[in-house]
């Protein structure tokens, strides 16, 4: 099973972090590789079970279920139930933690998933990288433009 954990540290409340990326349906709104989302369904996109239908930036579409959110812990998890890349298995979790230091949030976005073992670095390294590393860049240039 291929691993992968990237952290970060925003400079901003976790409050304000957590209200930005809450929405399960709003990745588009805060990561620059998603274009477009839409809930399946019409259930609402804090209901656990959901499935959200989003578009990457490169036009592939990636399905995922909300398997846990928590307003309490800043903490939301879901699965990748259907995505043109060799990953099965797959469960990500992204968790907000305050700093109390600077009124600044720790970020810690991981996930673990089966893939081809000639593939599964590549695919880890992927993931840290451009959906991981991407999101948290995006929300570091958001609060140091919007505080």
């Amino acid at each position: 099973m291929a691993k992968v954990t990237v952290s970060s540290v925003i400079t901003a409340p976790v409050e304000k972090v957590w209200e930005r990326i809450r929405d399960f349906n709003g990745l588009p709104s805060w990561h620059p590789r998603m274009v477009k989302s839409e809930i399946e369904g019409g259930l609402p996109a804090t209901q656990v079970g959901c499935v959200r239908n989003f578009q990457i930036a490169s036009g592939a579409t990636i399905r995922e279920k909300l398997l846990a959110i928590s307003d309490e812990d800043y903490s939301v998890s879901y699965s990748i139930i259907e995505t043109p890349l060799p990953i099965s298995n797959h469960k990500a979790t992204l968790t907000l933690k305050p700093v109390t230091d600077g009124n600044q949030t720790f970020a810690e976005w991981s996930a673990t998933f089966d893939a081809p073992v000639e593939e599964a670095d590549k695919l880890a390294a992927g993931m840290g990288e451009n959906v991981f590393q991407g999101g948290f860049n995006a929300l570091k240039e958001h609060f140091a433009k919007h505080g």
